[in-house]
């Protein structure tokens, strides 16, 4: 499931994400949880937590309905721009 979750990421998600200069990663997934980490432009971005709620947790549930959380595993504190 980890390879088909960033697949999904590197196809649908970190094309448009990649305009801001972000991408995103799956770190791992077990029992039902998908773990997200942020690079770039999203680590430290006010709008990450709205972009993992309602774009990529969206995105994920919809193709893969087994996913029941997503959660972000993301150090924003150390990003180049925290929450700019």
């Amino acid at each position: 499931m980890r390879e088909k979750l960033q697949e999904l990421m590197d196809v649908k998600l970190n094309p448009a994400i990649e305009s801001h200069g972000g991408s995103i990663e799956i770190v791992d997934y077990a029992n039902h949880i998908a773990y997200v980490k942020m690079n770039g432009g999203c680590q430290g971005c006010a709008s990450s937590a709205d972009t993992l709620k309602h774009g990529v947790e969206r995105m994920i549930r919809q193709v893969y309905p087994e996913v029941a959380e997503v959660r972000d595993e993301t150090d924003h504190a150390s990003g180049e721009h925290p929450y700019c």
